[in-house]
């Protein structure tokens, strides 16, 4: 038993848990364990699960277009394409930074569209929403973000306003108000993006994009029936 659970372990680079092993190896050898035994097993082996960090918030800049929080934390979606949600994060690798944004499908927490830059600017917010656009129909959908300066922005609303959008805004200073999209960057962070040592911006951007598509059809989730985002929207939707 220890030997399947340290193939776990290795294969997916320590990111389960004893829970998601538990339902891993269920999965892939029918073995129904209790999730003490396995958590037990883990340590006599000296491995456990890689641990996220909190993401430290910094202070906005002075807002040009402000949208109301049509959102207000009801993270729930009863169908696709219905509430998104997007935020931007920054990776810092030998001596670099790069920036990464995201939007995120609240129905499943798909993935949707994501654009890599390095500058933290507006190009890079349109970027992703015209990327998502050509993914799906976005008429109608409310899209959450944060009171950060690109969002704010004349373009960036107007740009909603063309594709038929809902704008939503957290409210001044309360991160918590899109807690869901910072928690997938703090899974990409520790699941990923800290357990390398990259060199070049082309790497990163690798790992990125193999990260999210690893995220969207074979990373499951609990609040998802045990499914992966893609598995949860094709199977239930």
């Amino acid at each position: 038993m220890k030997k399947k659970i340290l193939e776990c372990h290795k294969k997916l680079r320590g990111i389960y848990g004893y829970r998601r092993i538990q339902v891993w190896l269920k999965a892939t050898y029918n073995l129904h364990l209790n999730h003490k035994r396995i958590q037990r097993l883990m340590s006599e082996l000296g491995i456990k699960a890689v641990i996220r960090k909190k993401r430290p918030y910094y202070g906005k800049k002075e807002a040009y277009v402000i949208s109301e929080n049509h959102l207000n934390r009801e993270f729930q979606a009863s169908k696709p394409n219905e509430k998104w949600v997007t935020d931007i994060t920054y990776l810092i690798f030998n001596g670099q930074r790069l920036y990464l944004s995201a939007i995120k499908d609240l129905y499943n927490n798909e993935i949707v569209a994501y654009e890599t830059s390095r500058r933290n600017d507006l190009k890079l917010v349109l970027d992703t929403l015209k990327k998502a656009k050509k993914k799906r129909n976005v008429k109608g959908i409310l899209l959450h973000s944060d009171q950060g300066s690109q969002y704010t922005s004349r373009q960036y609303n107007q740009l909603l306003k063309k594709y038929q959008m809902k704008a939503s805004m957290s409210r001044r200073g309360n991160c918590w108000d899109n807690a869901c999209m910072e928690n997938f960057f703090s899974h990409f962070k520790a699941e990923c993006f800290h357990l390398h040592s990259f060199h070049k911006a082309n790497e990163v951007k690798l790992a990125v994009r193999k990260y999210i598509h690893f995220y969207n059809h074979q990373r499951f989730q609990k609040k998802l029936n045990n499914l992966s985002p893609y598995k949860y929207r094709t199977q239930v939707a």
